[in-house]
């Protein structure tokens, strides 16, 4: 556990750089080291080496790529709860710290409960009763504290399941949505908006469904790539239109391994015209799924938006596989978001609704007024506080054994994460000259 500030540095041993091209002169650069096995993270570091023998990294600052929209976390119903029941002072610093200069720039949060929230509801459980009234005691609260840190913040909106009066076996679990009320769902979803609007939160994006094809969890819905489609060209494309609503609509929302949901569903021209990407998650299936719907579909972007820890996990193993698969991975094939599950939890790994995830480790475990930053919250801090919304992907050419990704930042600096899987290696990145450490993610600034 920490006390706020809650990132504490070691001391470190000899690290890293030569600098001898004027490209790169020492006083422009800054390099800051994470070393998980010792939970030491963003540890500025300033030593020079002189071994000139490095396997090359090269950059390529003409080629360019997506833009960024961000890094972040899901903002459950239960995180905010328990973030909005740390004293005031407590949490406006864990919120400034969370989302001021060099933080999240993005969250995902549920339309009605995910099942990460205490209980199940929606917020029209009567038709004909719409009402944000189950999250004005927590999570909207948390999003209007938030905003006033970072206006600028994207809000990802997700439904786990429709009103269940909606569906054809009338509960939150499972079931789908009756064609009979597609309009009528769409008119939810703008709802939502436009009440959301009303409250100072802006929506910038909705997908139509959480995992669509995992109607197990507690609430879920099945709905396939042609039921989307439908539901998106019949409905809620065209009530968007009508309405003036300007949140984009992404499909999909669920796992690498069925790519062809994607291109699928954007192979109907119809409900095509109304979408503007497609997201994905990793518990099945390899991130270069992502590229497949790339080169399927070049004009619509990609976004990662989920990926848990669970509390069986180890912290270097979890730190080390989500920068490789979920931060580099993710964006160095095409997408412009990466998210990490859920905020918050506490010591039980609740709240979460009857049947939800008993597993699920949050990027703060919340104990009363006490706080643990766990492995996701230096997962997405690693590049959050270093790529900010508006920064550019940038070529790179990596040898065996590194992981990178750059990146040009709106302030006109570019930004490289190289991650080492495997012993301490040399690297020559131009006339940069450095040594990165065993199991290590090192962050150059030039």
């Amino acid at each position: 556990k920490y006390s706020i500030p809650l990132i504490k540095f070691k001391p470190m041993k000899k690290l890293v750089l030569l600098l001898s091209l004027p490209l790169f002169c020492f006083a422009q650069t800054e390099t800051f080291l994470s070393l998980p096995k010792q939970k030491s993270f963003f540890q500025k570091t300033d030593q020079l080496s002189s071994d000139f023998s490095g396997a090359k990294i090269v950059l390529h600052p003409e080629q360019t790529f997506q833009s960024i929209d961000g890094f972040g976390f899901t903002l459950t119903g239960g995180s905010a709860q328990l973030i909005q029941a740390l004293e005031p002072v407590k949490r406006a610093a864990l919120l400034q710290e969370l989302f001021g200069k060099n933080g999240i720039s993005i969250l995902r949060i549920g339309v009605g409960a995910t099942d990460l929230d205490a209980t199940v509801f929606s917020y029209e459980d009567k038709p004909r009763k719409f009402s944000l009234e189950p999250s004005k005691a927590d999570l909207i609260p948390v999003l209007q504290q938030i905003l006033t840190i970072n206006p600028a913040i994207k809000l990802m909106a997700t439904p786990w399941s429709p009103p269940t009066w909606m569906k054809d076996n009338g509960e939150s679990k499972g079931g789908s949505l009756l064609e009979k009320y597609y309009t009528t769902y769409a008119n939810y979803l703008a709802n939502y908006i436009q009440a959301m609007e009303k409250e100072g939160i802006r929506i910038w994006a909705l997908t139509p469904q959480n995992e669509p094809l995992h109607p197990g969890n507690n609430p879920s819905m099945y709905m396939s790539s042609q039921m989307q489609a439908n539901f998106i060209k019949t409905a809620l494309g065209p009530v968007f239109k009508k309405r003036n609503i300007n949140t984009k609509i992404i499909v999909y929302d669920h796992n690498c391994d069925h790519p062809e949901y994607a291109i699928d569903l954007l192979n109907d021209a119809e409900a095509k015209q109304y979408v503007s990407g497609s997201a994905f998650h990793l518990y099945n299936g390899d991130i270069s799924a992502l590229s497949k719907v790339k080169a399927a579909h070049p004009d619509k972007d990609l976004y990662f938006t989920e990926q848990w820890t669970g509390y069986k996990g180890d912290f270097t193993g979890d730190f080390m596989w989500h920068v490789k698969n979920v931060i580099l991975g993710a964006v160095n094939n095409h997408a412009k978001t990466a998210i990490e599950w859920n905020l918050a939890n506490d010591p039980s790994y609740g709240p979460h609704t009857p049947g939800g995830c008993t597993e699920c480790l949050g990027a703060l475990t919340i104990s009363g007024q006490d706080i643990t930053r766990n492995q996701s919250y230096y997962i997405v801090m690693q590049a959050a506080r270093f790529v900010p919304a508006g920064s550019v992907r940038l070529g790179i050419d990596v040898p065996e054994g590194i992981q990178a990704a750059a990146f040009k930042r709106p302030d006109g600096k570019t930004v490289l994460l190289v991650q080492n899987e495997g012993r301490k290696k040399n690297l020559s990145i131009e006339k940069l000259n450095l040594e990165i450490p065993a199991e290590s993610v090192l962050t150059i600034i030039l």
